[in-house]
Formats: structure tokens, C-alpha cells, sequence
């Protein structure tokens, strides 16, 4: 991770089937294609890749998430629980189909607490939302039977989780829908991209209508299609599907990539005593985009990342003290820094993030610091990265 590292022929070959066609756009204009349809063969393998029975491209991850709940019907005044550990988008998407995130705590997994999904539920839920972040997972057969017991929507924020497996299940397919991103950092990258899988028909035949203003895509004449619903421009172009697809294409070698070079930083790491790994609760495997550890308390987590930073190992994150990342810093939603005027219902709906308390959370996100897993590193790069980090979190600890 990030897919971009790898850039080559592969791509340039299909962004060129496209450019000699001149048409960009996912729609339309079938007799000038050349035969070529790059969202759709790209729909195609995530489809059989991940074994559902659809998938539908976006724009972004965080329309793929905004597509995913306004199909499943969520909208005004509705609560739908997400992780306070988590990008920005994921409460965005929310907003944007108006209903009201609930943050909640995250716990040893780095996502979604149980008990605190559990006391959160009201009358007014009918989503929970886990966030894959940093390439692992909730509790999800936890998470699952919550969501059977209160019939509640399970959607899976899998955009930085492709590859990651629960059970020997792909993770963004085990909830009712699952997204994913393929934004520009993202392990499989378009550019800008995103895309919903769900093995629910009538949930697909939306995410189509939706992602196209509505458009029922009936017959060969786009002006003439009706509008079964209204729907809004989340369409992805061609030239985002043709660098997707060739990346696509090559998810088992980054994947493999990135679990070498994860395993050798996991090795060194964990000869020191005083620092835990994250929890992946049993049946998981992580995708490997991140290694994720724990120091014994907040101060000795800044003191390690200020030397990781000062020693030149970039692409290590303390978030904590992150703009977009966590909880802690939203003020922009806290205080509904909005451009137009903000539904009152939402106001009302969030004001508890003022008050509410995370210091759970802040046990954990202060002690951690998550490693971005490069494609690009050759085995004596991570050696030496490795070798420079345990040197690090050493001087820390002695001192």
C-alpha cells in the first residue's frame, strides 16, 4: 500500500485503450468503444474475486459508503454506530444522506468496542457501520449477531481492508453491504474510486438507479431511460475503471508484498518486550497494509514516533494528534463548520459529540502508532527500516 508505488505497463496499456477510443465516460456510446468497457470488466472481477453477486464502481469511497446507506433505505433522523477511530469520510458519507453518526469506542482491535456498540443502540438505529481501519477487523460475528438481534443494517467500511479475510471470508462481504475505496493511497488504487458489493438484488438494482442520477439503464438510448428514484452523479470514468483494473489485476502480488515486508518489521518489533500488537480477533487475517503496536503509556508513544520522525522512518502515524483520523480533532464537526445552512436535526443529533466522553478510546489511539506498509521498499530498505525503529522505541524505553 499505496497501489501508485507500482505503477507500469499494465496501467498505461488499458488508460490507452480508453484514450484512443476518446470515450471516458462509463456510459453510452457503444459503437465507439472499440469493444472496451473498463467499469464494467472491472465490476466484473471484484465480483468474482470476492464471490458476491455485485458490485457497483463509485466516484469515491465515501459515495460508495453514502450509496450503500441510502440504498439500504437509512436516512433522516437515523443513528448509525461507527468506531471513533476512523477517516473523516465514513461520518461524512453519513451526513450526506442525512442521518446521524454515533461514535462510539474502539477497543485492542483498534475498531469497533462490542459493549460500547451495545449501549448505543436506541430506537432510532438502524445501521452499525465497523471500519476496517488500517487493514483489520471488529469482532464481526459479534457485530453480526447484534445486528440480527435488533434488525439492524450491517455495512462494512472495508476501504482500507482489501485483501483482509474474517473466517476465510473477504472482509467488506460479510455485512449486508460492503465498501471499499480505491482512492489514490489505497492498496488498489483508480485515482479516485470506490465501489459497494452486496448479494442483495434489490440493493443492486438501487446501487445502479442511484450511482446515475436515477437512470434505469434500459434499452440504448439514455435520453429515453426512466428514473424509478432520484439518484445523484457517483458515477466512476473510464479512465479511473482502466487504471483500477489493471491494479486490480495485481492485488495478490501487492498483498504478498505487503505481508513480506509487514512480516519482517512484525519480527524485529517483537523481540521488544515492553510493546504489544494490535488484536485481530480469532478467525482474521489482516491485509497487511499497516503494522499496528502499543507502548506502555501515551508518553513513551510520542517520544517513539518524535524519533521515528527525527530518524527518517516516514509513513508512521500517531493518531492521537491527527487532524482526520480520530475522534479528538473534529471540531469542524463538533461546531457544524457547514457552508450551507445545516439541517436542525442533525444539529440537534450531534450535539453530543461535545460532551461525550472517549477516554477509552484514548487509551488505546494514544498508545498506538501504525506503520503505512510500502510496495516499493526492497527486503534490505524494511531490513534497515526495521533495524532503525527497534533502535528507536530502545532509546525510549531505556531512558
Amino acid at each position: 500500500m499505496p497501489g501508485f508505488e507500482l505503477f507500469g505497463e499494465k496501467e498505461k496499456s488499458e488508460v490507452l485503450d480508453v484514450l484512443e477510443s476518446g470515450i471516458l465516460m462509463r456510459y453510452g456510446f457503444d459503437n465507439l468503444r472499440n469493444g472496451h468497457f473498463k467499469a464494467k470488466d472491472l465490476e466484473s472481477e471484484i465480483t468474482k474475486r470476492f464471490n458476491v453477486s455485485h458490485s457497483q464502481l463509485a466516484s469515491s469511497g465515501t459515495a460508495a459508503i453514502s450509496m450503500a446507506l441510502a440504498v439500504a433505505g437509512i436516512g433522516a433522523g437515523d443513528e448509525v454506530i461507527i468506531p471513533s477511530f476512523t477517516f473523516v469520510a465514513s461520518f461524512e458519507a453519513i451526513l450526506l444522506i442525512g442521518a446521524i453518526p454515533i461514535v462510539v469506542d474502539i477497543d485492542d482491535t483498534l475498531t469497533l468496542d462490542i459493549e460500547s456498540v451495545k449501549k448505543s443502540i436506541t430506537s432510532k438505529t438502524k445501521a452499525i457501520m465497523p471500519v476496517h481501519m488500517c487493514g483489520s477487523m471488529a469482532d464481526m460475528g459479534s457485530l453480526i449477531e447484534i445486528s440480527n438481534k435488533h434488525s439492524l443494517i450491517l455495512i462494512e467500511d472495508a476501504c482500507q481492508a482489501i485483501g483482509g479475510t474474517y473466517n476465510g471470508i473477504p472482509l467488506g462481504t460479510i455485512g449486508d453491504l460492503g465498501c471499499f475505496s480505491f482512492d489514490f493511497v489505497k492498496t488498489v488504487t483508480c485515482g479516485e474510486g470506490g465501489v459497494v458489493v452486496t448479494n442483495n438484488k434489490e440493493f443492486a438494482l438501487k446501487l445502479d438507479y442511484f450511482s446515475d442520477h436515477g437512470h434505469d439503464h434500459v434499452g440504448n438510448n439514455r435520453g429515453a431511460e426512466s428514473h424509478p428514484y432520484i439518484g445523484y452523479n457517483f458515477r466512476i470514468s473510464e479512465l479511473n475503471s482502466a487504471v483500477g483494473l489493471a491494479q486490480f489485476r495485481r492485488l495478490d502480488e501487492f498483498l504478498e508484498i505487503q505481508k513480506n515486508n509487514y512480516t519482517i518489521l512484525r519480527n524485529a518489533l517483537q523481540e521488544i518486550d515492553s510493546i504489544t500488537f494490535r488484536t485481530v480477533p480469532k478467525g482474521g487475517v489482516e491485509s497487511y497494509a499497516f503494522l499496528n503496536f502499543y507502548l506502555n503509556d501515551i508518553q513513551s508513544a510520542k517520544a517513539v514516533a518524535r524519533s521515528f520522525s527525527s530518524s527518517g522512518i516516514d509513513s508512521c502515524f500517531y493518531y492521537l494528534d491527527n487532524n482526520w483520523h480520530y475522534i479528538n480533532n473534529w471540531d469542524h464537526f463538533k461546531e457544524i463548520k457547514s457552508l450551507y445552512p445545516f439541517p436542525n436535526e442533525l444539529a440537534q443529533g450531534l450535539k453530543y459529540l461535545k460532551t461525550k466522553d472517549f477516554s477509552k478510546s484514548d487509551y488505546y489511539i494514544g498508545r498506538n502508532i501504525s506503520c503505512l506498509i510500502k510496495l516499493s521498499w526492497t527486503k534490505e530498505e524494511v531490513t534497515e527500516r526495521a533495524k532503525i525503529m527497534v533502535d528507536c522505541i530502545n532509546a525510549v524505553i531505556k531512558n
